[in-house]
């Protein structure tokens, strides 16, 4: 442990000197020297056009100038003053936050699955007076609820004149974004640049239950976890010559933190044009060598090829051959794809992501061992894994350089020290290497937006942030995520779960007795083990002339789609989102208790024990949905 603090303090030093130096003259003063002026930010404006590309100096100027017009427009420099964010990725969204950063004013990004309300309150918990808006569309989706604080809309794009008046009638006036650059060129107001210590952007998480909670971030969270990314990668880093392709939404630290690592070192950074269903035309137009990538992107792939080989016996020959061959390569560190197997094969592949990718960093959930192999075998590109939250600023631990054996999220990044804690109500030990993980470091916020409560309930008395995920240490000092210590999950598209708040509902349904919803990080839906009502439904069988003990009953198709059908009815009432309802479930005849070790003294679910007596039901419910 020593050492590694003796480690961690030079590499604070060095960051406070660069740190330093970035905010000398705005940040992208140094991402300029390291680029040479080079291509910076791409955008093309429809699919048979090429990327156009602003350099360094560009993105440099029409940031200071944006920010300047801000400032003109009666913003006050400091962290006291919060500009708000609601687009898609964009080069304007970041021209948006260097502005912002250059007169040390504070970002707060709003994005669609927070829903209206919670953008409603978000605006009012930070007493937003700007919003910088992409289109009409979303402008509109703020007027619906706009709080009075609300003063200034900033608009990319063109507006409807009924906009425009809309907004009026409610006391706020509409700008376009390119008259804040024009007025903020003329006054040339002088650059306010942040301290580290200073706020950066407010991170509102989608939450689980209630109003979504404000994750507060310095400049210095933001520069320490990018650095330490980077010192992670090693040789693999991005480069001046590399490209990115930008398409994981900008309102998360994960991509933030992407971004930030390219323009660091000068590289460059390619929008897609919104659609996620043409990514793959946005990729071949960009031929990008970096990506940052989600389980759910990964695991359509994986699917579709197997769906493809699983057609012939042939093809599914062939195809072990080769991932045999490249998994061969793998555990020998040759990383390629110019095989003779990536040229008969995996070829589809590649070029179904442009062809160019030598580096991928795969976050926001964790991914299943055969798909990360089978990611890194096709691709024939270096695909590092991490996992974080965005408490602390996106990265807690990441894969290293040369590691590329799947099952462990890698040691933790340098910027923080993690530790495992004891989980009594789940027995985990930390004796054992096992426990919750705990987090302490640069990268670690200060504490949710006005909500000391929830800050004191995350992080303790000594600092360490409490992520509330169960780890696990490995023998080679990487870190396997293993459970969750609240009850409460993402599924592999990164939406939040909270199983007791769907199970309360379901339990209305006069069909159902009991409920345990099932989920993981792995898969991306939810399933149900149901105990029936046994009143309710030998009623039922006996009005319908259905025979049979309860037993027998519960193996019936019928009923199980008259119960399943009801839970959906429930859940629709209450307004239960789409990905918060069961996609299947499975009948048991014999109610959870105490006796049988499934429910705790005071009638609670015992989870850990539901889902190991359940597990061989619950794995055949998902083999099925697949």
């Amino acid at each position: 442990m020593g050492k590694y603090a003796e480690f961690q303090a030079d590499f604070l030093d060095e960051l406070a000197t660069k740190y330093q130096f970035i905010c000398h003259d705005g940040r992208f003063v140094d991402y300029v020297i390291f680029a040479d002026n080079g291509p910076c930010l791409g955008w093309r404006d429809s699919y048979n056009r090429p990327y156009q590309w602003m350099t360094f100096n560009e993105a440099l100027l029409r940031a200071k100038n944006f920010g300047s017009g801000l400032v003109s427009l009666g913003l006050a420099p400091g962290p006291d003053t919060i500009v708000g964010i609601y687009s898609v990725n964009c080069p304007e969204w970041i021209l948006t936050e260097q502005a912002v950063y250059c007169y040390s004013m504070v970002l707060v990004p709003l994005y669609d699955t927070l829903g209206p309300d919670a953008c409603a309150f978000i605006i009012k918990q930070v007493e937003m007076s700007v919003v910088i808006c992409e289109d009409d569309h979303k402008c509109n989706a703020i007027l619906d609820r706009s709080p009075r604080c609300l003063k200034t809309m900033i608009v990319f794009r063109d507006i409807r004149p009924a906009t425009k008046t809309r907004a009026k009638n409610r006391g706020i006036e509409i700008i376009k974004f390119a008259d804040i650059e024009a007025r903020g060129a003329k006054t040339d107001n002088p650059l306010v640049p942040p301290l580290p210590t200073d706020l950066c952007t407010i991170c509102y998480t989608s939450g689980t239950t209630g109003n979504p909670k404000g994750v507060m971030l310095t400049h210095e969270n933001v520069i320490a976890s990018v650095s330490a990314v980077l010192l992670q990668m090693g040789e693999y880093k991005p480069k001046s010559s590399d490209t990115m392709i930008s398409f994981l939404p900008l309102a998360h630290m994960l991509e933030r933190c992407c971004e930030n690592a390219m323009y660091m070192m000068g590289a460059s950074v390619g929008f897609f044009m919104g659609d996620i269903r043409r990514l793959s035309d946005d990729m071949k137009a960009l031929k990008p060598t970096v990506t940052p990538a989600v389980p759910r992107l990964l695991n359509r792939i994986y699917d579709k090829v197997m769906a493809e080989i699983n057609g012939s016996v042939l093809k599914k020959f062939i195809f072990n051959m080769a991932l045999s061959a490249k998994e061969g390569e793998l555990k020998r560190s040759i990383v390629r794809k110019n095989s003779f197997w990536d040229m008969m094969v995996f070829k589809k592949v590649q070029e179904g992501m442009g062809g160019n990718l030598r580096l991928m960093l795969v976050g926001s959930a964790p991914l299943a061992e055969n798909v990360l192999t089978f990611i890194r075998c096709a691709l024939g590109c270096v695909v590092v894994e991490g996992y974080g939250q965005t408490e602390c600023c996106a990265p807690i631990t990441l894969s290293i350089q040369g590691d590329h054996t799947p099952g462990h999220v890698g040691p933790p990044v340098a910027c923080c020290c993690v530790k495992l804690v004891d989980v009594p109500e789940m027995e985990y030990w930390a004796k054992n290497n096992q426990g919750e993980v705990c987090v302490k470091g640069t990268n670690v916020f200060k504490g949710y937006f006005r909500d000391p409560e929830k800050t004191s309930e995350t992080i303790d008395e000594l600092g360490w942030h409490h992520t509330g995920d169960v780890g696990m240490w490995q023998s080679n000092g990487t870190l396997k995520i293993i459970d969750r210590k609240k009850h409460i999950f993402k599924l592999s598209q990164g939406e939040y779960i909270v199983p007791e708040k769907i199970e309360n509902v379901y339990v209305r349904s006069q069909y159902v007795q009991q409920v345990f919803v099932y989920g993981e990080s792995l898969k991306s839906c939810i399933v149900a083990i149901v105990v029936p009502d046994v009143d309710v439904i030998k009623c039922w069988a006996q009005e319908n002339a259905i025979p049979g003990t309860f037993s027998v009953l519960c193996n019936n198709p019928e009923i199980k789609q008259l119960i399943f059908d009801d839970m959906i009815v429930w859940g629709k009432e209450v307004g239960l989102k789409s990905f918060e309802q069961v996609k299947d479930i499975y009948l048991h005849p014999d109610p959870f208790s105490v006796q049988n070790g499934l429910l705790t003294p005071t009638l609670k679910s015992k989870r850990p024990q539901l889902k190991a007596y359940f597990k061989p039901q619950i794995e055949d419910m998902y083999a099925k949905l697949s």
